[in-house]
């Protein structure tokens, strides 16, 4: 008689949500760490709003979203960082090729470079600046990548020297490598990768531009990362 894993129904129910290419790409597109609206979504994904509802009550249903209501609006964003981290490892693996079609217009062509140079990832700094960012953490002694990720007391000191608010007291990991889709090696995620992207933007180093998730460095911030890490200016053009 064979003995069914009672996981497997979840594991296949799991994968049918992100088994759509409109559910797919709202998944994506909340990896910015923002509530959306439907209508927001619906857009990005060119789908009717109808259309949009039905796919997003899934999302919700099966734990990847969270909504809430203010007014006639809905917001909806990622449920948790387990799910921003499911999101993102998935992305990691679509092949190559898949990822670098030729863009159809010099607009998708000009967001394209900008991602590439910089964007969040959920709650972290990813693309080119992200790279720089974590390899000179590495360089610099306060973090390990040999074992795994994972912050040196001399790292969880620099992160209060700098003045950066670092809570480990939480389930998250403290540092979790997390795959570049563009650059294809790790950057920082987790509890530090977190922090650090936060006081970035409330600190002025970085700047979101246009609605998609991509980061400037501003010259406050190119001044600071030099400074605090010694990352070269421009590491990430």
């Amino acid at each position: 008689m064979t003995t069914k894993d009672s996981r497997a129904a979840g594991l296949a129910s799991l994968a049918s949500l992100v088994a759509d290419e409109t559910r797919a790409a709202c998944l994506l597109a909340l990896l910015d760490g923002r509530a959306w609206t439907a209508g927001e979504l619906a857009r990005h994904a060119g789908v009717a709003a109808s259309t949009l509802s039905e796919h997003l009550g899934k999302l919700v249903a099966g734990g990847l979203l969270a909504e809430e209501r203010q007014g006639r609006h809905r917001y909806v964003r990622l449920a948790d960082a387990r799910a921003a981290q499911l999101v993102e490892d998935l992305a990691a693996q679509v092949p190559p090729a898949a990822v670098r079609r030729p863009p159809r217009t010099l607009r998708e062509a000009g967001a394209g470079a900008a991602m590439a140079r910089g964007r969040t990832c959920y709650d972290h700094l990813a693309g080119r600046l992200g790279i720089a960012v974590t390899e000179a953490l590495t360089r610099r002694g306060l973090l390990r990548q040999d074992t795994g990720f994972a912050l040196t007391d001399a790292g969880v000191e620099w992160f209060g020297a700098v003045g950066i608010a670092l809570d480990l007291s939480g389930r998250r990991p403290p540092a979790r490598a997390c795959l570049d889709w563009t650059e294809r090696r790790p950057h920082l995620a987790g509890a530090a990768g977190a922090a650090l992207c936060r006081h970035a933007l409330e600190a002025g180093w970085c700047e979101r531009i246009g609605t998609e998730r991509a980061v400037r460095v501003t010259a406050l911030g190119s001044r600071e990362l030099s400074a605090v890490l010694g990352v070269s200016p421009g590491a990430w053009e």
